[in-house]
């Protein structure tokens, strides 16, 4: 079976990002930059440990709804814990929403968002590759993403300014690119990347290149 360093998962059983092909696209070119290869699937029972096994990253971009196999969750969980490596982008905010142990990894669930405009993140001061490229002011058009609740036991890297926008839901503490260890792996979700031209946007693009090497290192 073909294998890569990077696997990028976008089955979708819910509602389908037309961005998901620019995503992909992006993804194996920052991959390759980084000197790694990429393959996109969307076989439900192709997370299996041995394929985990050779692989640097795997990515769920705008996954929604029940993706994986229950033995895929099994393997990715351990895959996880042993040292391995998940980005969640998007609407994988919405994946997998009975499986408790990737609401523990995500820290909320995903529970709404306003209409698509123009809007400014607040990126927390330091040196995360994720977003070490970004202004301290970030300005973009997105999908602001509302959740259940603040994100727990997370390194938060970005908020939404929900003065920036309308129909923000959590006043100040709005929280949209966060991170987290979880025994020897790593975890990062960004909630960007509603449209297909944010993959071609060079700070977006410097923002998922960051997370790759944060989660490769």
């Amino acid at each position: 079976m073909p294998t890569a360093d990077v696997l990028i998962h976008t089955r979708t059983a819910g509602y389908r990002h037309d961005s998901i092909p620019d995503g992909a696209a992006a993804l194996t070119e920052l991959a390759a930059e980084l000197g790694r290869t990429a393959e996109t699937f969307e076989d439900p029972g192709a997370s299996t440990p041995e394929r985990l096994a050779r692989c640097a990253v795997v990515v769920l971009l705008s996954t929604t709804g029940n993706v994986l196999t229950p033995e895929g969750r099994t393997a990715l969980e351990a895959y996880l814990r042993g040292g391995g490596a998940l980005l969640a982008v998007h609407a994988a905010a919405n994946a997998e929403p009975d499986w408790p142990f990737y609401g523990e990894l995500l820290g909320t669930r995903f529970d709404g968002h306003p209409e698509v405009q123009p809007g400014t993140l607040l990126v927390a001061p330091g040196d995360h590759p994720a977003t070490a490229p970004l202004p301290p002011r970030w300005e973009r058009t997105d999908e602001w993403y509302t959740f259940t609740s603040a994100p727990r036991g997370v390194r938060v890297l970005a908020r939404a300014d929900e003065t920036s926008y309308r129909g923000g839901a959590h006043g100040d503490d709005h929280p949209l690119v966060w991170c987290r260890e979880v025994d020897r792996g790593r975890f990062l979700f960004t909630a960007l990347g509603h449209a297909p031209e944010a993959y071609r946007d060079p700070l977006f693009r410097a923002h998922l290149a960051g997370a790759l090497s944060w989660l490769t290192t």
